[in-house]
């Protein structure tokens, strides 16, 4: 089993490219791949290199755009609204760091760093899939 220091667990970050700004046509979802990408490649080691940045067409937070999500395997699921690429970026690189060395991706909304106490939208427990055998007979 590995240790929490060991990174062989994939993570992925993946932003709606479909949120709008309410009143507005701007999708604000193709800046924050590029400027989180940016950031998280300058952060060095302070990011694990295994995060994939990546988008989605719809993440089904249409009230609360920009949503970007936080996957790992093994690892409870994030999924954060009203991100603004101007001004969330080093909240969403510090939770990555974060999230990178919780060993199960479970923490507490008070752990997250700045913004994302208050806009989590969805915590996602890990799928933990148990096939039981039946020893029920057929008649």
């Amino acid at each position: 089993m590995a240790s929490s220091t060991t990174f062989s667990t994939r993570h992925r970050i993946t932003v709606c490219t479909s949120c709008k700004h309410k009143g507005n046509h701007c999708r604000p979802g193709y800046e924050l791949i590029d400027k989180l990408r940016r950031a998280i490649a300058e952060a060095d080691d302070a990011v694990p290199e295994d995060f994939e940045i990546s988008g989605v067409a719809c993440m089904a937070g249409c009230d609360r755009p920009c949503t970007v999500a936080y996957h790992g395997t093994r690892k409870a699921t994030y999924l954060f609204g009203d991100i603004d690429p101007a001004t969330d970026i080093a909240d969403l690189v510090a939770f990555a760091r974060q999230y990178a060395y919780l060993q199960d991706g479970w923490c507490s909304s008070v752990d997250r760093p700045g913004k994302l106490r208050r806009t989590t939208l969805a915590r996602v427990p890990a799928a933990m899939m148990v096939i039981e055998e039946s020893e029920a007979q057929v008649s």
